[in-house]
């Protein structure tokens, strides 16, 4: 039996748009999780996180539970997570990138 490449099967059966299309679809469907699934994700309890974030474990998880968020709390969870928030506006075709929030 030959063995075939991912990249060389998905490469005759689709298109380069067609495959475009997927990963646009599937990075975004991917990158789109709430606080919790984020956490749970990167490997860290909510202890853990909490004592990075120097907050309680009660105050991250009524945060995780939360649909409004303050940015500064955002903001300081993922930043003890080890990453950066960034803050779009999307537009039809655009996306822009909202700097001082």
């Amino acid at each position: 039996m030959k063995i075939h490449r991912w990249e060389d099967i998905k490469r005759k059966h689709r298109t380069p748009a067609e495959l475009e299309k997927i990963e646009r679809a599937a990075e975004a469907e991917v990158l789109e999780m709430n606080l919790a699934e984020l956490r749970s994700l990167l490997g860290k309890s909510q202890v853990q996180l909490a004592e990075l974030a120097k907050m309680s474990q009660g105050e991250l998880s009524r945060a995780e539970r939360r649909e409004d968020h303050l940015l500064s709390t955002l903001r300081r969870i993922v930043k003890a997570l080890g990453g950066d928030l960034e803050v779009r506006a999307n537009f039809q075709n655009k996306s822009i990138r909202l700097l001082g929030v």
